[in-house]
């Protein structure tokens, strides 16, 4: 049959008849999506308002980081806790992260952290890697959708060198000297080194020379030497906002509906998200139009924020659900149109790696399914050599109900392969030893000290070996101690 022409046969007739050819531009007078002109109504707008709010709330909450980032004057700490850097560069602790940091939610004590926001609309970024010899280390690369798109680490067998991030439509020349190129999909994203470091004054020194020669510039800074920098010696900052006792707030309804468009633009439509997009944009159109319809979303936006989002803070309410009332996610940094996940995962733990780099397993409650609380005493125990399996290394960290760190005497906020003296059981078993008040002497070493009230149990496997990632490892229970 002709591409140009088609004959079709009329029911109970032996005549053929040719169809006329559609016109070359029937497409342009066919509409794509919503027609924005169109008069809606409050009710539709509100349930619009609330799916996109859930929908957007992860890239609207980076939006918001790079926002504060793009202030920033040198790289520096802010509040003098955390890596905060102006766009296209990025900053690094020197040690663990302080227990009073409120930017972003269960944090760890396990690595050395870097952070940057990087701009590739303004130019490509050269990201620099040195040699981390033994070391385990992996910089996490973000789009603005919270999903990895660079492969740079211990476990893709990375190697020291200049690695290239480029936005979605640059087409410029690759010096030499770069080893690999990586495209965004958007052109707002984040990068975060980590580099482990164990508990010992000795490797708190050692790893000052191998992360002196992290680094992230633009392209036209680089000149194929790797450059070193002192981050013991940084300006210090005062944040512009901070929590009380919560993560900073990074999304705001009032103002969401007037962010969305931009972000929108930075980040094109997943196949099948046209008409999402579509739909979203002719609605915020007709609010920008209509002031009762604009108040109207706000308002819807402030409920799905209480009513939808907030919950989620809260392990148990999602995740895959694992033995022992643990809890987990299968596509980290790899959400695509998976919306729950990605905005759970932002609202509870954001800015999580790839599910090769890192397995995450949470846990809220005890071997009854009775909310972990500080006012009784818990262990968690591994049989022998039942650790949680990984080529890097595990750790077990306790979070208050916020998800941030207990501040506690010891200044111990996680137990696992840093520590050096924890002690095995006669069987060889390790017990971790979960309370409020310090335990028996003989159990100190394997104290995780806890608050009063509610808290969190997190467990991270760096470069996770085959059985946690496919689920065939699962960790003990938090058994309650009578």
């Amino acid at each position: 049959m002709s591409s140009k022409t088609a004959k079709a046969t009329a029911v109970g007739s032996s005549k053929t008849t040719t169809e006329i050819t559609p016109s070359p531009n029937w497409s342009r007078a066919m509409s794509s999506g919503p027609d924005a002109r169109v008069k809606i109504t409050e009710q539709y707008a509100r349930l619009v308002a609330r799916n996109a709010y859930f929908w957007g709330w992860p890239m609207v909450n980076i939006y918001n980081r790079r926002l504060v980032f793009d202030k920033c004057p040198e790289p520096g700490l802010m509040n003098g806790v955390l890596p905060f850097a102006p766009l296209n560069t990025l900053s690094m602790l020197h040690d663990y992260i302080a227990p009073d940091q409120r930017w972003v939610a269960c944090p760890n004590q396990d690595v050395v952290y870097g952070a940057g926001i990087f701009a590739l609309e303004r130019s490509p970024v050269v990201v620099q890697v040195p040699d981390f010899g033994d070391r385990f280390w992996v910089y996490q690369t973000v789009d603005i959708r919270t999903d990895s798109f660079a492969q740079i680490g211990k476990m893709y067998g990375s190697t020291p060198g200049f690695y290239l991030l480029v936005g979605p439509t640059w087409q410029g020349e690759v010096p030499k000297g770069i080893t690999r190129v990586f495209r965004s999909k958007t052109n707002t994203g984040f990068v975060a080194p980590r580099v482990f470091q164990d508990a010992t004054p000795e490797d708190k020194k050692a790893v000052q020379q191998v992360i002196a020669g992290i680094d992230l510039y633009a392209l036209d800074k680089f000149d194929g030497k790797p450059k070193t920098h002192d981050w013991t010696k940084l300006p210090k900052f005062k944040p512009p906002t901070e929590g009380e006792s919560g993560e900073t707030k990074w999304v705001f309804p009032e103002t969401f509906f007037d962010q969305l468009p931009e972000v929108m633009n930075d980040a094109p439509p997943h196949p099948g998200e046209e008409a999402l997009y579509a739909q979203i944009l002719a609605v915020i159109s007709a609010a920008n139009n209509n002031l009762e319809i604009k108040k109207a979303m706000i308002d819807e936006a402030q409920k799905t924020d209480e009513e939808v989002i907030a919950p989620l803070l809260q392990f148990r309410n999602w995740g895959i659900q694992l033995p022992n009332y643990w809890s987990a996610v299968s596509n980290p940094a790899a959400f695509g149109t998976d919306y729950f996940a990605r905005t759970a995962v932002a609202k509870s733990n954001i800015l999580v790696n790839a599910p090769v780099e890192t397995k995450y397993i949470y846990q809220d409650l005890d071997s009854k399914g009775e909310r972990l609380n500080g006012a009784n005493r818990y262990t968690v125990t591994f049989p022998k050599e039942q650790t949680p399996p990984a080529y890097g290394f595990w750790s077990l960290t306790l979070y208050d109900k916020e998800h941030f760190f207990v501040p506690n005497e010891l200044k111990r906020y996680s137990l696992g392969t840093k520590n050096k003296d924890l002690k095995t059981g006669s069987k060889g078993e390790l017990s971790i030893y979960v309370q409020s008040d310090p335990p028996a002497e003989a159990h100190r070493s394997n104290w995780l000290p806890a608050p009063k009230d509610d808290f969190s149990l997190f467990i991270r496997a760096y470069w996770p070996k085959a059985e946690v990632i496919d689920g065939s490892w699962t960790p003990p229970a938090v058994e309650k101690q009578k």
